[in-house]
């Protein structure tokens, strides 16, 4: 009877029509996918600027979207280029092979940047600085995937001041990447390696006049008074800009634009996010973004950010001026994107390309350990050490990012075992202060890491381009000028960053469990139901998809 029973209800539920009620979608398809860094935000300014947010930037994108509030950079080093980079590749540098900004090429014997393509020139400038592409990133894109799962139909751009914040996000098959060419230009610019000429609208916005406009007084959004998150405006912790006696507020731009740089001094100023959020707004029209019903990438990059950071510090009142500034440009950013895209047609996620240290000067000053690190005079130690205990000239190569590298034609000719220079090596750098840590390739080629700062140096070891000897110093040790801020580290101010997402297919809510960088590019890709990025070694997070 109950087999019976169990036959006829089968029967009758094949007989039920496929409906839109019961059909299940496999993947959600927004018109666009915008993917936004904040160059060195910390995910404490969140909530450090929280109350003078208005409801339309940041605060929108939590109110409505989802967010992480334990996010973490699982690798090491924290820089601009490896941060852009695995954000959109969904792994380290151990995969895709950004393993900093600039490092030393073994092969060529030189140091190259992350950036930089010989066979490539400037398109919109003469200058031969401007030679850019992504060719030295080894893996593929979540923008990529989109591509190719779309034959190519759906568009990817890449926008940012800074051209590593353009070109590593919009990944190998995009058609364009813009960075902004400051000196005495002050042009969006881009290389032979996406097109052979700017289109109409580039062109147009250089001779608009937008970027000269930001040639003005920069003060306060508010009574700085009120800027009661940061420290006072007068201090010895931080930078500032030439012809200006005091890093305080206001700053005349256009009377200190000679002495820095000319447009430089916009990147380096609150406004460099305003001028990149106005040339975002221009791309989605221009470049025809979220048009049509097959899913496009727009990658941003907020750098200035960083460049005020690394100025004036994580403390600074400019810090804190600059992030409520840019909470208005996110807000007339998403406003553009309801209008021109649809609201509710694009998703977009927020993170960040690393954090930063508080001002080592500064913690000192409040009783914190913190110091400073003379990198060229350890490494001339280093070269003298190994000449000393091996009797032979010219072992170490290079040393730079905190790595040594060995010069194997000299190991050989003199019969010298890698592996005994390595400890010999590694022995000598842990007497010397302000180090924390050392790692040898040896260790890291044979022992797994599952956890702790050297898992993190294991993410961001390259065998076919990292040193011989890796270094790690104590916490909240630089090597830097004794004003401003930087990062680099594996230590949570320099790891913990925001990661926010909203619009289709985002669930509402937030979470604490721990979410990494690398696992941003397979959410998405998941999200649209594309093959992941062909390194991907991050996590689906399930739980902020609908």
């Amino acid at each position: 009877m109950i087999k019976r029973i169990f036959l006829v209800t089968f029967l009758v539920m094949l007989s039920i029509p496929c409906t839109s009620q019961n059909k299940v979608e496999i993947n959600t398809s927004p018109k666009l996918v915008v993917g936004i860094v904040v160059d060195q935000m910390r995910y404490d300014y969140l909530t450090r600027f929280y109350d003078r947010f208005g409801e339309g930037g940041f605060k929108r994108m939590i109110n409505e979207g989802y967010n992480c509030k334990n996010n973490h950079f699982n690798y090491v080093p924290t820089y601009t280029g490896p941060g852009h980079a695995s954000v959109y590749t969904g792994t380290t540098p151990q995969n895709h092979g950004v393993i900093s900004n600039h490092w030393y090429d073994k092969f060529s014997e030189k140091m190259v940047y992350c950036a930089s393509d010989p066979s490539v020139k400037a398109v919109g400038s003469d200058s031969e600085l401007e030679r850019m592409s992504p060719h030295r990133m080894k893996t593929t894109s979540v923008a990529d995937q989109n591509r190719l799962h779309t034959q190519l139909k759906g568009k990817t751009i890449g926008i940012a001041i800074k051209d590593r914040g353009a070109i590593l996000p919009a990944g190998h098959t995009a058609n364009a990447a813009y960075w902004f060419r400051g000196k005495d230009e002050g042009k969006w610019i881009t290389s032979t390696y996406y097109r052979s000429e700017l289109p109409d609208w580039v062109k147009k916005f250089n001779t608009s006049g937008k970027a000269a406009s930001y040639f003005k007084e920069w003060n306060t959004l508010h009574d700085i008074n009120t800027y009661t998150e940061s420290g006072a405006d007068q201090n010895q912790f931080e930078g500032g800009y030439k012809g200006k006696e005091t890093p305080t507020f206001p700053y005349d731009l256009a009377k200190l634009k000679a002495e820095n740089s000319g447009f430089d001094i916009i990147k380096s100023s609150a406004y460099g996010n305003s001028l990149t959020a106005d040339f975002a707004i221009e791309a989605i029209t221009g470049e025809g973004l979220g048009a049509d019903n097959i899913t496009d990438f727009l990658t941003v990059s907020f750098s200035s950010t960083d460049y005020v950071g690394h100025n004036f510090g994580v403390n600074s009142k400019e810090i804190e001026d600059t992030y409520l500034r840019l909470d208005q440009d996110l807000e007339r950013f998403f406003v553009a994107l309801d209008q021109k895209v649809g609201k509710g047609e694009y998703t977009v996620f927020l993170t960040a390309d690393h954090g930063a240290v508080h001002v080592p000067s500064y913690l000192k000053s409040v009783k914190i350990p913190a110091g400073y690190f003379d990198a060229d005079e350890f490494g001339a130690k280093i070269a003298a050490f190994a000449h000393s205990k091996f009797g032979v000239k010219e072992l170490i190569e290079n040393t730079s990012n905190y790595q040594v590298f060995f010069n194997y034609k000299t190991l050989k000719d003199n019969k010298i075992d890698s592996e005994d220079l390595q400890k010999a090596i590694a022995h000598f750098i842990l007497q010397e202060p302000h180090i924390d840590k050392v790692f040898t390739r040896s260790q890291l080629e044979s022992t797994n890491y599952t956890s702790g700062i050297a898992a993190l140096i294991q993410k961001g070891f390259n065998q076919k381009r990292s040193g011989d000897v890796v270094v790690v110093l104590d916490p909240a040790v630089i090597s830097y000028s004794k004003t401003g801020s930087t990062h680099g580290s594996g230590l949570t101010y320099d790891t913990h960053a925001p990661l926010l997402f909203f619009g289709q297919g985002i669930q509402k809510g937030s979470t604490t469990k721990e979410t990494h960088i690398t696992d941003i590019a397979p959410t998405i890709s998941a999200l649209l139901g594309i093959a992941f990025p062909n390194g991907a070694t991050g996590d689906v997070l399930s739980f902020i998809l609908e």
